[in-house]
């Protein structure tokens, strides 16, 4: 099999690495950083933490600490005002994928003309990663896997839309131990993330190879650790699989791209304003469902990773009811909310699927509009 696979975010993993932060950011030769986080990260204590190691090296600090869900363009672009304002040579971002994201795009104002809604992926308008300012980011939840990932993703607030753009990251630094603190229902969320990554990278239309290999770890360890984890947020082990898993979907994602519960999902997150891992996640199942008649073989692995049995001699409909199920008890199981809880109802929803189905190239299945409401319909039926 013809593939290419490029991952240009180093990544360094392990449980307390995170105290090296000033001693790398001395060795971009920064001397003036932007640091972007959330009032959450801030009231945890992390962000603190993480800055004290920043000034010991030396380093002057300037804060954006307004980060928002699904980033909105405007306080992206206040961010990189910000940072041009203070003239800062580097940006770390500090947080969930909403604080990576947000400094990424930050990272790319800093060089380029606002807003950030220039530069969505499929306006092709090419950033040169290599003449931004640097940036290293350290993640606090275990999902998104934005410390990996070829972009970041933004909101159009006028158009109620979210967008891609491609930036790269100079350094993430993945201490599993800053996850400790997560609450439940982030824990479970931003996993479910990190599983619909992987997921979308095994069954995409356009596969490769090695990003298969991580994905298909990542979704064993998402599989395993995932109701550990929510069970018992000390749990070390689980956090450091769980951290593990997210920043290999990330990764994974630099040879395929998304598919259908991303595609979907993000236009759902947007209008009823739900987090982006339940989004995606409350939808995967009927996904699978749907796509089973084009790649039965990859549905069977995925559903083998997840430690589910499937006969040798099953359908491809019998292979997708069994990944479906699997994946569903998997949300169960650690109380993801039902579509019905925040979606308005299933009419708003089929009345408004054009809007909400923004076209996908990478599914193994062409989804249309009909699809898109199938797929929706039963997944709030179930839920």
């Amino acid at each position: 099999m013809d593939s290419f696979f490029e991952s240009p975010n180093p990544i360094l993993f392990g449980c307390g690495k995170s105290a090296l932060l000033g001693e790398k950011l001395t060795e971009f030769g920064c001397k003036k950083v932007l640091v972007v986080y959330d009032k959450g990260i801030k009231d945890a204590g992390i962000a603190d933490k993480l800055m004290d190691l920043i000034k010991a090296a030396g380093i002057e600090i300037v804060v954006f600490d307004k980060v928002e869900a699904d980033p909105p363009d405007y306080l992206v672009n206040e961010a990189g005002a910000l940072g041009v304002a203070e003239d800062v040579d580097g940006i770390v971002g500090i947080g969930g994928g909403s604080s990576i994201d947000t400094a990424k795009g930050a990272r790319v104002l800093l060089t380029y003309p606002p807003p950030i809604n220039n530069y969505a992926a499929w306006l092709g308008v090419k950033i040169d990663n290599s003449k931004l300012k640097t940036l290293v980011v350290v993640p606090t939840t275990a999902g998104t896997g934005s410390e990996g990932s070829p972009g970041g993703v933004f909101t159009d607030m006028e158009k109620h839309i979210k967008f891609p753009t491609l930036i790269s990251v100079s350094l993430a630094i993945v201490d599993p131990e800053l996850t400790t603190g997560l609450p439940p229902g982030i824990t479970a969320s931003t996993g479910f993330d990190a599983l619909c990554h992987s997921v979308e990278v095994i069954t995409s239309s356009i596969p490769n190879p090695i990003s298969e290999i991580l994905a298909m770890e990542s979704v064993r360890l998402v599989a395993k650790y995932l109701p550990v984890v929510y069970r018992d947020g000390s749990n070390i082990e689980a956090r450091e699989a769980m951290s593990l898993a997210a920043t290999l979907s990330g990764v994974a994602l630099r040879g395929p791209k998304g598919g259908i519960p991303h595609d979907i999902g993000m236009p759902i997150g947007a209008r009823y304003h739900v987090p982006h891992g339940t989004a995606v996640g409350c939808l995967l199942g009927e996904t699978m469902r749907y796509i089973a008649p084009a790649v039965p073989d990859k549905l069977r692995l995925v559903a083998m990773c997840m430690g589910a049995t499937i006969d040798a001699d099953a359908s491809p409909e019998d292979i997708g009811d069994t990944l479906c199920r699997t994946i569903r008890k998997l949300y169960k199981e650690v109380n993801l909310p039902p579509m019905k809880s925040f979606v308005k109802s299933k009419e708003d929803m089929l009345e408004n699927i054009d809007s909400l189905y923004m076209g996908s190239s990478f599914t193994p299945r062409a989804l249309t509009s009909e699809g898109a409401a199938q797929i929706v319909a039963n997944s709030y039926d179930y839920n």
